[in-house]
């Protein structure tokens, strides 16, 4: 059967900045579908191919669930559209070299070398369509052969990238990321390599191959850390909820509950010292700057913290922001929702395909002042099979 055009009910407006192009999404779990996700909220049509009967591992991450589907799928498939097709037949594998025939992307995330064993070998798919874009997230790259054998797992990389040895409280145990934040960034990162292939390919005509680790964009996401061993020789340690550069930029608790403090600037940590009735601080020769602060921090934080213990983290919270010295509540996820700038990122989603609406968060980007509108809820398993293979 040949693909079916993009149903025009199903189309971007032309004001989106990727409209008209077609991306085929043979991702699964959280980088490539989350690089999907961010191509169809820019306006793109994003096809995702799942395995027939069982579809992305994510959809049954739960609970919790709505209708047979998780939230952590949910919150990753937005604006695309489901086909269930057996890569491992024949017909599948057709049916796919057809898709990318009329396609503009192909991204996929499986492990190196099995794109090629399935038929689908990405250069092939390029040699038959020359303005096709084709992009891998792997674990370690496809050079990395030893590696390559390990999960790719967003825990693992976060063992091996360092990052779990800067996480958690001094002297503790290592502690991983709440979030699979190293997932995220790969997945950006892919998203930036195919729209810079894309703008590359308006001028030339021809597309590229992208390609990005997880363990590489993880290396990377260290930024200071990372710099502060090649640079300094320096071994990072886990800080809690301090800063390894800069002090006072952490933590501390009220008399009931944490709250946060960032003194970013000798003048922010001068106001810090005179809402807790301290300008003596500012001036001694230990504390006066944050090259000779972060020398001397452990004489400082238990000064601090000793002040800030003895009232509620709200009336703290107040006269720090008066003196307009940046510090935050610690929020639940709850709180974030509930209040005002969480509030308004909060997307109703229509979706007849599981008998309502869904509450999702909506992409932050914003474009002349204005949200991306969301076009299509995740995709039930399969639905949109017929729609676009069928003649």
């Amino acid at each position: 059967m040949e693909p079916r055009n993009e149903d025009p009910a199903q189309q971007a407006p032309a004001a989106a900045p990727l409209a008209g192009i077609r991306v085929l999404d043979l991702s699964r779990v959280l980088a490539g579908p989350l690089a999907t996700m961010t191509l169809g909220d820019l306006g793109a049509d994003v096809i995702k191919v799942e395995r027939p009967g069982e579809g992305d591992d994510t959809r049954h991450w739960g609970p919790p669930f709505a209708g047979e589907d998780a939230a952590y799928f949910l919150s990753l498939n937005r604006n695309k559209r489901s086909v269930a097709i057996d890569l491992k037949t024949p017909e599948g594998v057709a049916s796919v070299r057809r898709l990318a025939e009329q396609t503009d992307v192909v991204i996929e995330n499986f492990r190196p070398g099995l794109m090629a064993e399935l038929g689908l070998d990405l250069a092939d798919l390029r040699a038959q369509n020359q303005r096709l874009v084709t992009c891998s997230v792997t674990a370690f790259g496809d050079d990395a052969p030893a590696a390559a054998a390990r999960p790719g797992y967003d825990i693992i990389v976060q063992a091996l990238c360092g990052l779990m040895s800067v996480t958690g409280e001094a002297e503790g145990e290592p502690v991983k990321a709440g979030v699979a934040l190293l997932d995220v960034v790969t997945g950006l990162q892919a998203t930036i390599g195919i729209v810079a292939a894309l703008a590359e390919r308006a001028r030339t005509g021809i597309g590229r191959h992208v390609s990005v680790s997880l363990f590489d964009a993880s290396v990377a996401a260290m930024v200071n850390q990372a710099a502060n061993t090649l640079i300094g020789g320096v071994v990072p340690v886990p800080l809690g909820t301090a800063h390894p550069n800069i002090v006072p930029y952490q933590a501390f608790h009220g008399s009931d509950r944490p709250f946060i403090v960032a003194c970013g600037n000798d003048r922010l940590f001068r106001r810090a010292c005179q809402v807790v009735g301290h300008p003596d601080w500012a001036e001694d020769d230990r504390f006066a700057t944050n090259e000779a602060r972060v020398t001397n921090r452990a004489s400082l934080i238990p000064l601090l913290a000793g002040v800030f213990a003895a009232r509620p983290a709200s009336d703290w919270l107040a006269e720090l922001e008066e003196a307009a010295v940046p510090c935050s509540p610690i929020r639940s996820m709850e709180e974030v929702f509930d209040s005002p700038e969480g509030a308004a990122l909060i997307d109703e989603i229509g979706d007849p395909g599981r008998g309502g609406s869904l509450r999702l968060v909506t992409n932050p980007l914003r474009f002349d002042g204005a949200r991306l509108p969301t076009r299509l809820a995740p995709p039930v398993l399969g639905a949109d099979t017929e729609s676009v293979l069928e003649p």
